[in-house]
């Protein structure tokens, strides 16, 4: 099984690129997101991979980080979500701003996603509510400045040591783990990457009492 592919661009498509590796031509299925931040045709690229593999053939997509990448595979643990689909939805939503959707239960944000209508996404905000806090406060979750800055903004995502602090400072108060996780994501994007725990809890617990 293939995880990570390390070649030249040889050429790109629609939702494609073709990557040689010493003389083997890889076809690697991309998000529009991973597409546009790609270097040049004739450069070096490396790419983390999802292997598939299906009535013998062998299909892979590929990301610039590993949380693009863990989305990619959640996103397929709902129901109705295939790799086309989740691929189209990490086409208009970075890990990040999908983090925020989720935790603020914004289907409409996740409905943007070509082939996700409003039934779709309403499954998958809730389905994924729980486990998208513990995605995105894990040990990848910030794991390339790309990931840092929300494509819609200039305000970067807090990090991540603070901002699961904060959140288990609100579950040991006594909230959830989602909402807990949904205050915190809330005012990190107003307070900044340099926000401290102690100002992440302050202001959350004014979220919450909203």
């Amino acid at each position: 099984m293939i995880a990570k592919l390390s070649g030249i661009l040889d050429s790109t498509g629609e939702d494609w690129v073709i990557v040689d590796a010493n003389g083997v031509g890889y076809l690697v299925s991309c998000s529009n997101r991973t597409l546009s931040r790609l270097p040049g045709v004739g450069e070096r690229v490396g790419l983390h991979v999802e292997t598939h593999m299906r009535d013998s053939q062998i299909q892979l997509f590929g990301f610039l980080s590993t949380a693009e990448r863990d989305w990619f595979r959640l996103l397929q643990s709902v129901q109705g979500v295939g790799a086309k689909v989740a691929l189209a939805i990490l086409s208009v939503l970075e890990p990040g701003e999908l983090v925020q959707a989720i935790a603020a239960q914004d289907k409409a944000q996740v409905a943007r996603a070509s082939g996700v209508g409003a039934r779709l996404a309403a499954r998958i905000v809730s389905e994924l509510k729980d486990k998208a806090a513990g995605l995105a406060l894990g040990p990848g979750a910030m794991a390339s400045p790309a990931e840092a800055v929300p494509a819609g903004g200039d305000v970067p995502v807090v990090a991540p040591d603070a901002a699961g602090d904060a959140v288990s400072a609100l579950v040991n108060l006594g909230y959830g783990r989602a909402e807990a996780f949904g205050a915190v994501a809330s005012v990190g994007r107003s307070l900044g990457a340099d926000a401290d725990v102690q100002a992440l809890i302050r202001d959350s617990l004014k979220e919450l009492a909203r």
